[in-house]
């Protein structure tokens, strides 16, 4: 008898340079081992160099595709990725509410691309913050995506001389169940994994790939989370498996690849080129 493959779904934006969103997500699934659906949520023309035009897809439609792939091809983890805007969020938010109890939610709070461009409407972020922060399992922000959701935690103070495990316990105040603040942009490169029930941060330590790539590493990292917790494993060995993953993704990324920054490569040490 076959076993039924682990489906997820990742619902976020399309990166016409195939490095980020939903075309990164596919591929972290795929190395996972995981069958990938997907609700696009906007599709973005964008390269190595820069993104260049934004089209938002109506609330209806990205709820519809939540709705096809929930009625046939039920996920066992949901990432959640670039957003948009308040009308994609409230959409999201009521196709979450249709997802069986106990599924796994990672949230990738994706505000600024690698590049620079704005990828989350200003006037979203207490959207965000207020209707999808809590409905979600773990929450996986860099510094910056850090410092931002801080703003909305009750007596923070200010998120900029947050660091480390403050900022962490400040995302948590801020309605998160989960953290993970990743390691990019911190100058020690490792993650913290925090929730309301630890009395310490664990810390995943790795080594930092400087002549690597890491366009698309923060949606990389989310859904390989997204997967293996969807495999079953616990959030702190599902974190490890991310943070090795998505770090190897780096040091084997295409740095070569356009004339930007180079996107990550999560299948590299899996299918060499032919």
């Amino acid at each position: 008898m076959s076993v039924r493959p682990t489906v997820c779904l990742t619902i976020a934006g399309s990166d016409s340079g195939g490095g980020a969103g939903i075309q990164a997500d596919l591929k972290a699934f795929a190395r996972c081992g995981v069958h990938g659906t997907s609700a696009i949520t906007a599709i973005t023309a964008q390269n190595t160099e820069a993104v260049q035009a934004v089209l938002p897809i109506p609330a209806a439609m990205i709820l519809a595709q939540i709705r096809a792939v929930l009625a046939d091809l039920p996920p066992a983890a949901v990432k959640i990725g670039m957003v948009g805007g308040v009308a994609a969020i409230e959409a999201v938010v009521a196709g979450l509410a249709e997802l069986p109890a106990g599924i796994p939610v990672v949230l990738d709070p994706v505000m600024i691309a690698e590049s620079g461009g704005r990828l989350l409407d200003q006037g979203a972020e207490r959207a965000l913050v207020e209707q999808l922060l809590p409905l979600a399992t773990v929450v996986t922000p860099n510094v910056p995506e850090a410092r931002v959701l801080a703003r909305y935690a009750p007596g923070a103070g200010d998120p900029a001389e947050l660091v480390d495990e403050a900022l962490a316990r400040a995302v948590l105040a801020a309605g998160a169940q989960a953290v993970i603040l990743t390691g990019g942009h911190r100058d020690v490169a490792e993650d913290l994994v925090l929730t309301a029930e630890l009395p310490a941060a664990v810390r995943l330590s790795g080594p930092r790939h400087p002549d690597g790539a890491a366009h698309g590493s923060g949606c990389t990292h989310a859904s390989v989370l997204a997967a293996n917790l969807a495999l079953g494993r616990a959030l702190p060995d599902a974190a490890a498996v991310a943070r090795d993953l998505a770090g190897r993704a780096i040091a084997v990324g295409l740095r070569e690849l356009g004339a930007g920054a180079g996107p990550v490569h999560v299948l590299g040490d899996v299918l060499p080129p032919v």
